[in-house]
C-alpha cells in the first residue's frame, strides 16, 4: 500500500515552502506512489509551483508565525497578542488538530515549522519530523520572553517540537539549543533552469545588459520606484504586484517563467535575509544584495553563512528608497566569483526521513 505524508506549513513567506518541496520531491524518488497531502494557507500557485500539480491541497492555519507590518517589519504587539489568542484553550486545539490528522490517513507528519501539528500527532499515535532552519520557540523566546505568559507559551512549544523523532536543521540554520533532537543536514534548494536565451529574445536583452532579480520571499515592501533613477545596463525582475511601469523593470509574473528559472538565468538577487533567498542565491552562484530585516534573530546566520560561501553585500534603505542601486551590483559583480555550493540537504534529509515513514 502507497505511503502517506502529511506535510504541514507555515505560511509567514515562501521559504518554509523552498526547504520542503526538494525533500518531498527526494521521499517521491525513494518511494514512488507516495501520496502527498500539504496542510497550509500558503497560495495554492506557489505551491503548484513547488510540489507539482499531484500534491493534494488541503487549505488550514495550523501556526502564527510572525504578524509583519512589510518584509522587513514586525508588528510585535499584534504578534504576541496572536500568539496568546492561540495557545487559549491550547489543548482543545491540541485535541482537534489530532482529529484532523486522524481523518486525512498520514503515515506521517512533516511539519515545516508548525508546533501544533507535532503535539497533534504525538496525540494521534502518528509519526512525525521537522524540519526548518529555524522554530517559532526560538523565535518567540527572542522577542517576547519577557511577557508575563512566555513560560505557558514556551513549555508548551517546547513539548511539542521535541515530541518529533527528528527537527532537521538544513544549513544555514539557528542553533536550536533547547532541543534535543536536532540534526543538521546540508543546504537544501531547488535548482533551476538557465533560460538566458529565452530571456535575451522575449526581452529584447542587449549582450552586454545584466538581469537582476527582486524578490521579497512573499511579503510586500514596493519602493518609491516612480522616483527611481535609470538603470542603464541593467534590467530588473520586479513583483507584479508593485504595478511598476519604470522603463528597466519587467513585471515577473508576466513572463509566465518560474520563479527558480528566472532566478538561474539572472545575473544578482536584491532580496531581504531568507534561506531561501541566500540559499537558493549561493546555489546559483548569484551575487545578493540584501535588505535590513531589523532584529530578526535568523540574519546573523544566514548572512554570515552566505558572506563565507559566496558574495553579498547589504543594501542600506536609503539606497533601496532611492534606486542606488548600480555601484553596489558594479562592487559585486567585480568581485571573485566563488564556485557554487552544493544542495545536498534535501537527500540527506530524505534518507533521514525514509525509515520513520516506512
Amino acid at each position: 500500500m502507497a505511503r502517506h505524508l502529511v506535510v504541514t506549513l507555515s505560511s509567514h513567506g515562501f521559504g518554509h515552502i523552498g526547504q520542503t518541496a526538494p525533500v518531498v520531491r527526494a521521499l517521491c524518488e525513494r518511494l514512488p506512489g507516495l501520496r502527498v497531502t500539504l496542510r497550509t494557507s500558503a497560495p495554492a500557485f506557489k505551491l503548484r509551483e513547488r510540489f507539482g500539480a499531484e500534491a493534494r491541497i488541503v487549505p488550514a492555519v495550523t501556526d502564527v508565525g510572525m504578524v509583519q507590518e512589510n518584509a522587513q517589519a514586525i508588528a510585535l504587539e499584534a504578534s504576541a497578542q496572536a500568539y496568546q489568542r492561540f495557545h487559549d484553550g491550547w489543548e482543545r486545539r491540541v485535541s482537534e488538530e489530532a482529529r484532523q490528522l486522524v481523518d486525512l490517513g498520514g503515515d506521517l507528519v512533516l511539519a515545516n515549522a508548525p508546533y501544533l501539528p507535532l503535539a497533534a500527532a504525538q496525540r494521534a499515535e502518528l509519526p512525525a519530523v521537522a524540519l526548518c532552519s529555524i522554530n517559532w520557540m526560538d523565535i518567540y523566546a527572542h522577542y517576547f520572553s519577557a511577557r508575563p505568559e512566555a513560560c505557558v507559551l514556551l513549555d508548551e512549544m517546547r513539548r511539542a517540537y521535541s515530541s518529533a523523532a527528528l527537527f532537521l536543521r538544513p544549513t544555514p540554520s539557528m542553533p536550536m539549543r533547547t532541543l534535543t533532537n536536532g540534526r543538521v543536514v546540508g543546504p537544501i534548494s531547488d535548482c533551476g533552469v538557465n533560460c538566458r536565451a529565452w530571456f535575451a529574445e522575449h526581452l529584447g536583452l542587449r549582450e552586454d545588459e545584466r538581469l537582476v532579480m527582486v524578490s521579497l520571499g512573499g511579503m510586500e515592501l514596493c519602493p518609491p520606484w516612480a522616483d527611481w533613477p535609470r538603470f542603464p545596463g541593467v534590467r530588473l525582475i520586479v513583483p507584479g504586484s508593485w504595478g511598476c511601469r519604470h522603463p528597466d523593470t519587467v513585471d515577473f509574473e508576466a513572463l509566465g517563467v518560474p520563479y527558480v528559472n528566472a532566478l538561474w538565468s539572472s545575473d544578482a538577487l536584491i532580496c531581504k535575509p531568507g534561506y531561501g533567498s541566500f540559499v537558493e542565491a549561493a546555489c546559483a552562484g548569484l551575487p545578493v544584495l540584501y535588505l535590513a530585516r531589523p532584529g530578526w534573530p535568523e540574519v546573523p546566520y544566514l548572512v554570515q553563512w552566505l558572506k563565507a560561501v559566496g558574495r553579498a553585500e547589504p543594501l542600506e534603505q536609503r539606497d533601496w528608497q532611492g534606486g542606488d542601486l548600480s555601484a553596489h551590483l558594479q562592487r559585486l559583480w567585480e568581485a571573485p566569483s566563488p564556485l557554487p555550493i552544493s544542495a545536498d540537504g534535501a537527500d540527506e534529509a530524505a534518507e533521514a526521513i525514509l525509515p520513520i515513514l516506512l
